[in-house]
């Protein structure tokens, strides 16, 4: 199992702002660069006192966050608004979820 630990430390290594910045493309006759949030986890044990019984797994994920490109000399971000709009559903349900409880508080 350490060999496999091992294998899997030294392949995500590099893993970290080398991958949430892609390299510069060109794009319509400005250069972008892509930006994402790239997440990952592993994780594993053992039955102590079986050999042989151990597990692990692992996972990730990676969202496209956006690029930056070049506007009139200055270097200016421009987000996915796509994934923007995905990643505020939760928060416009939990604000939602409060006024409601407020309006049933007044209410009573």
């Amino acid at each position: 199992m350490a060999d496999t630990f091992a294998s899997l430390v030294e392949t995500f290594k590099n893993v970290g702002v080398s991958k949430a910045y892609g390299s510069p493309v060109q794009l319509g006759g400005e250069e972008v660069i892509p930006v994402a949030l790239v997440s990952f986890g592993f994780g594993g044990g053992g039955e102590a006192g079986q050999e042989g019984a151990s597990g692990g797994g692992g996972g990730g994920m990676v969202l496209p966050l956006g690029v930056y490109r070049s506007v009139d000399g200055q270097v200016a971000f421009r987000p996915n608004t796509v994934v923007a709009l995905v990643c505020l559903v939760p928060v416009i349900s939990a604000v939602g979820a409060a006024v409601r409880k407020a309006i049933r508080a007044a209410k009573s």
